[in-house]
C-alpha cells in the first residue's frame, strides 16, 4: 500500500512539474505573427526533395508559387530517383502557373553510402541553389503552405534575428487513427523539445520539424552543410542543433496555415512512422530505454489505473492523488486536442494513446538489437541509422 502510494504521489508530482516548471510546453502557442514591413526582404530559394510525390507535387509547387512574398523568390526541386512522374509534373505545374524561370529541376545522382535518402537530395539542392540566396527554405515535396507562410518565416528571422525557423506543420486527422494518434504525436513532441525554451536564445534546447525550415545560407555553410548531418535519421533537429553550435538562433512554432498532404487511414503507417526513429531518439541506448518505459508508464498509465483501482476498493485518499495527476494530464492535453478541433475530453483517453506510443518505442528497439533497421521511401536504413543497405 505504502509503495502504491508513493507512485500515485510521484505521478502527481511529475505532472505538477510538467505544466509549472517544464517550459509550459503544454500552452501549443508559439505561432508566427502576420508578416512585418521591410526595408529589404531577402532573396530565398526553396528546396525541394521529391521521391515519386506525383500524388502531391502538384499541390505543393502551387503553394510555393503562388506565396505573397515580396522579395526575390525561386524553387530548387531534386527529383530522387522517382519511378513515378514526379519531374513531368512538377514541369506542367511551373508552366501552367508561368514560372518556368523561378522553378529548376535537378536529378540527384544514386544514394550514395553513408547518406539518408532525404538529405542526399537536399544537398544536391543546396549546391544547385549557389550563393545566390540569403535564405534557403527546406520544404517537404508533399507540404501544402498558405500564401502569406514565407513573409511570416523571412519577417520572424529579420525582426527577432533568427538563423532557422521551423514549423511543424498540420498533420492530417481525417481518418480515425489519425484523429487519436496525430495530436498526441504534437503533444509529445512538444513535451519532447518544448518550444519556448528552444525560442529561448538564454538556453540551449535545440529543436526543428522538418516539413518547413527557413534557414540562413551562410550560418548553414558555418555549420557544415547538409554534409555535417548527412547519417542523421532525425535530420530536423540534428540540424537545429548544428545551426546552434554554430552561434545560430533558433526558432520554432506551431502552423496555422502549413499542411501536410500525406494520410494514413489505418495503425500501421502511423506505427511505422513512430516506430522508424524511436530507438534513435534514444541514441541506440537500453539504459535510456528502460528509463523511458519506466518514466511513460509512471506518468502516464500510473494515474488512470491507480484511480480506477482505488475507487474499486474504496481507497478515496488514492483516488484522488491518482485522479488529480490523470486530471492535470488532461489539462495539459488539452490545448492540442483544441488546436485540432477536437474536445478536450479525449484528454481522459491518452494514457491509452501512450500506451500504444510505449509499445511503438519497444518495437523499435526490439528491431535495432534483430539488425533490422528502418524503410523509408523504398529505401532501407542499417539497424545502426547510419550506413544505407540500397544505392537508388
Amino acid at each position: 500500500m505504502t509503495m502504491v502510494l508513493v507512485l500515485a504521489i510521484s505521478s502527481l508530482v511529475a505532472w505538477l512539474y510538467l505544466l509549472i516548471a517544464h517550459h509550459r510546453f503544454w500552452r501549443a502557442d508559439q505561432r508566427l505573427e502576420a508578416a512585418k514591413a521591410l526595408d529589404h526582404w531577402p532573396h530565398i530559394t526553396a528546396i525541394i526533395p521529391a521521391r515519386n510525390e506525383a500524388e502531391s507535387i502538384a499541390r505543393c509547387l502551387t503553394g510555393l508559387l503562388e506565396q505573397t512574398y515580396q522579395g526575390q523568390f525561386d524553387l530548387v526541386l531534386v527529383d530522387d530517383n522517382s519511378s513515378d512522374d514526379t519531374k513531368a509534373i512538377a514541369q506542367q505545374t511551373a508552366m501552367e502557373h508561368g514560372a518556368e524561370d523561378r522553378l529548376t529541376i535537378v536529378s540527384a545522382p544514386p544514394l550514395a553510402a553513408g547518406w539518408t535518402g532525404k538529405l542526399w537530395a537536399l544537398s544536391h539542392g543546396v549546391a544547385a541553389a549557389g550563393k545566390k540566396a540569403d535564405f534557403l527554405w527546406l520544404t517537404d515535396a508533399d507540404a501544402l503552405h498558405g500564401p502569406d507562410v514565407l513573409a511570416q518565416l523571412v519577417s520572424k528571422t529579420q525582426t527577432d534575428g533568427v538563423d532557422l525557423a521551423s514549423l511543424m506543420i498540420r498533420l492530417r486527422t481525417k481518418s480515425l487513427w489519425e484523429r487519436w494518434i496525430v495530436p498526441a504525436f504534437i503533444f509529445f513532441f512538444q513535451m519532447l523539445y518544448p518550444f519556448p525554451a528552444i525560442n529561448d536564445p538564454r538556453k540551449k534546447h535545440a529543436g526543428a520539424a522538418g516539413g518547413c525550415i527557413l534557414v540562413r545560407r551562410d550560418r548553414l555553410e558555418a555549420a557544415g552543410g547538409i554534409a555535417a548531418i548527412r547519417t542523421a535519421l532525425i535530420d530536423d533537429c540534428t540540424l537545429a542543433r548544428k545551426i546552434q553550435d554554430a552561434g545560430g538562433r533558433l526558432w520554432l512554432g506551431l502552423a496555422k496555415d502549413s499542411y501536410s498532404l500525406r494520410g494514413s487511414d489505418g495503425l500501421m503507417p502511423l506505427w511505422v512512422m513512430v516506430k522508424r526513429t524511436a530507438f534513435t531518439q534514444l541514441h541506440y541506448s537500453t539504459l535510456l530505454l528502460l528509463a523511458t518505459l519506466l518514466g511513460l508508464s509512471l506518468v502516464f498509465l500510473v494515474p488512470p489505473a491507480l484511480t480506477v483501482v482505488a475507487i474499486v476498493t474504496g481507497q478515496w485518499s488514492l483516488a484522488g492523488i491518482a485522479g488529480l495527476a490523470w486530471l492535470l494530464m488532461t489539462i495539459a492535453y488539452a490545448p492540442t486536442l483544441r488546436d485540432y478541433g477536437q474536445s478536450p475530453i479525449k484528454g481522459l483517453f491518452l494514457p491509452i494513446i501512450a500506451a500504444l506510443y510505449t509499445a511503438m518505442t519497444l518495437h523499435s528497439a526490439i528491431d535495432h538489437w534483430r539488425g533490422k533497421g528502418s524503410h523509408w521511401k523504398g529505401r532501407d536504413y542499417s539497424a545502426d541509422g547510419e550506413t544505407t543497405r540500397t544505392g537508388t
